[in-house]
């Protein structure tokens, strides 16, 4: 590995470009290869072993194309798959989203009450409520399945009534609904998709909730770690590469909703990893 090859960003779609795009910003100078399985999207709804399989596949092909790194970008994998990717790939940084995501919170909260939202296979797995306890003992860690917001993010429902109205379905009960001693203070955004509600989230849910973006505290660990092995890049003209598994041209519209930047379906590459 050497300092001028690109971060390889996996995820199940198109979400984990708010990764890559908290990457963009955190390391301007280096390049990016990113790669959405949106031909078995979700994972979210998918077993354990099904999500490992399918996460050492998208690896493999990342791999393939010479990356210096792999971000685990998709919080269903970096629950399920992580240590086996790591196994798979002996010598290869590998940094999951759930680590650094869970880390932030338990520093953030005042109280130590923290709602973790993410995907029903992501709650099942627990990674984010050990991940939180690990960096703060006797937290109070409430986590929350919450589908429909990845549903909603991709048509671009992330504001008005109907997206208000859902946020509020799942998180009243944290929030809205108990006495102000039991409220939660700390929101743990623990799906890609999720960032693009977060204006309506801060909105509902007031400024006495600080809320974690996953994305960003992952960036930063990326830095930690291309710092401390002497491979971020310190010069160039950094690239990013496109890779999809199906639909690309929806990958293209759906990317405007999660980076500020545009794409035609032609600068992203229709790949099979099966």
């Amino acid at each position: 590995m050497t300092r001028d090859l690109p971060i390889g960003v996996f995820d199940s779609g198109v979400g984990g470009l708010t990764v890559l795009k908290a990457l963009r910003e955190r390391l301007p100078n280096e390049s990016l290869v990113y790669l959405g399985d949106t031909a078995r999207l979700p994972y979210g709804t998918k077993s354990a072993a099904a999500v490992s399989h399918y996460a050492v596949q998208a690896a493999h092909a990342l791999v393939a194309t010479g990356i210096k790194a792999l971000v685990v970008a998709d919080n269903t994998s970096s629950a399920h798959a992580l240590e086996t990717l790591r196994a798979e790939f002996p010598g290869l940084p590998v940094i999951g989203v759930v680590e650094p995501g869970a880390a932030a919170a338990g520093h953030a909260s005042a109280t130590g009450r923290i709602v973790v939202i993410a995907t029903e296979s992501t709650v099942q797995a627990g990674s984010y409520a050990r991940g939180v306890l690990n960096s703060r003992p006797g937290a109070q860690v409430t986590s929350v399945a919450c589908p429909l917001f990845v549903s909603m993010v991709e048509e671009g429902m992330v504001d008005g009534p109907i997206a208000e109205q859902i946020v509020r379905h799942y998180l009243a009960p944290q929030f809205l609904e108990p006495e102000p001693g039991l409220r939660g203070d700390c929101l743990l955004l623990g799906c890609t998709h999720f960032p693009a509600l977060a204006p309506l989230l801060h909105q509902l849910l007031g400024p006495d909730v600080t809320i974690v973006d996953s994305a960003t505290t992952t960036a930063s660990a990326v830095e930690d770690v291309l710092t401390h092995r002497r491979l971020a890049a310190t010069h160039g003209t950094p690239k990013i590469r496109y890779m999809a598994t199906d639909a690309t041209d929806r990958f293209a519209r759906v990317a405007a909703i999660f980076v500020p930047w545009s794409l035609t379906p032609e600068q992203v590459e229709l790949v099979d990893i099966g």
